[in-house]
């Protein structure tokens, strides 16, 4: 056996040697902990439970009973809500129309700002360390001031109301954090990895899409559910810069009145809107995290 063998399997022996009553009072000690997990995680789900078994109720039925009730009377339920959502034209408009501006304004803050992240990490040109300063203060711009500006200048420039002009103020402000983000990851990769490459005779296009793309998607795809989740589930730029063209959450906003609320349409349409950006989640997570533990270990 080898001695990286033989160090692995140390550990496993001292455990296979450890008294049963010492891995007892192991676990009941982490025993609290593990129940407060749990108990939290419900306490976070209860939420999203109550829309989506309210979805599943009819409209006679949501005024009248709890979602709850579903546990006791499971035959109340019906898919019926969710048929009316994908037939009304306005939900399934703002649907697609969510998902053009999400893509658009994550890809468009990923490709500009990887190549200013490279820049700002790589290459030397005079005032570099200014312009990033000035970056990293964009970061704490607060949205709302740009509102009424922006406005003014999207009705002189036709993009008032259009898919284009959410995904260019998106865009816009998403790019500090992109820059940021990247530039902080990119640094962190070994300079002799670069210096190779510039000696093969690689230029710096070539060094950017065969060497730091590559390295860079857990950071990347990081970024990207980031961006993607503050920008479907945006709100307040999509009702300034909004009126015809409605995102998603425009539409379930707009299906509120003063008296009352089409809640079996409100219902599904925000258990939709919610689950979409879960399965994104889902899809990347692995990513997700090794662009959070990203830097963490030398």
């Amino acid at each position: 056996m080898s001695t990286a063998a033989a160090t692995e399997s140390a550990p496993e022996a001292v455990a296979a040697e450890e008294p049963f009553a010492t891995r007892m009072v192991r676990l009941l000690g982490r025993t609290p902990v593990y129940l407060l997990l749990a108990f939290i995680g419900v306490l976070w789900l209860v939420p999203t439970l109550g829309l989506f078994f309210t979805s599943l109720l009819e409209p006679a039925q949501i005024g009248r009973v709890g979602w709850w009730e579903i546990f006791s009377k499971p035959s109340v339920a019906t898919l019926e809500n969710y048929r009316e959502v994908f037939a009304n034209d306005a939900i399934t408009s703002a649907i697609w129309t969510t998902v053009w501006i999400s893509l658009g304004a994550t890809f468009l803050p990923i490709a500009v700002g990887s190549l200013a992240a490279y820049a700002f990490a790589w290459l030397e040109f005079p005032g570099r360390d200014w312009l990033f300063l000035i970056v990293v203060a964009l970061l704490v711009v607060p949205i709302q001031m740009a509102l009424i500006p922006i406005f003014s200048l999207y009705n002189d420039l036709g993009l008032f109301d259009t898919i284009a002009g959410l995904v260019l103020f998106h865009t816009a402000f998403g790019l500090p954090f992109a820059i940021f983000l990247l530039r902080n990851f990119f640094i962190g990769i070994p300079r002799d990895l670069l210096e190779a490459a510039r000696i093969d005779g690689a230029s710096e296009y070539r060094i950017f899409f065969r060497v730091i793309l590559p390295l860079g998607l857990p950071a990347i795809a990081s970024l990207a559910i980031f961006q993607f989740l503050w920008v479907w589930n945006d709100l307040i730029v999509a009702l300034t810069f909004a009126r015809d063209t409605q995102p998603i959450t425009v539409a379930i906003f707009s299906q509120m009145r003063q008296f009352s609320a089409n809640i079996e349409l409100i219902a599904p349409a925000a258990f939709i809107s919610l689950a979409i950006p879960l399965v994104v989640f889902f899809a990347f997570q692995r990513y997700f995290v090794q662009g959070l533990l990203a830097g963490s270990v030398k």
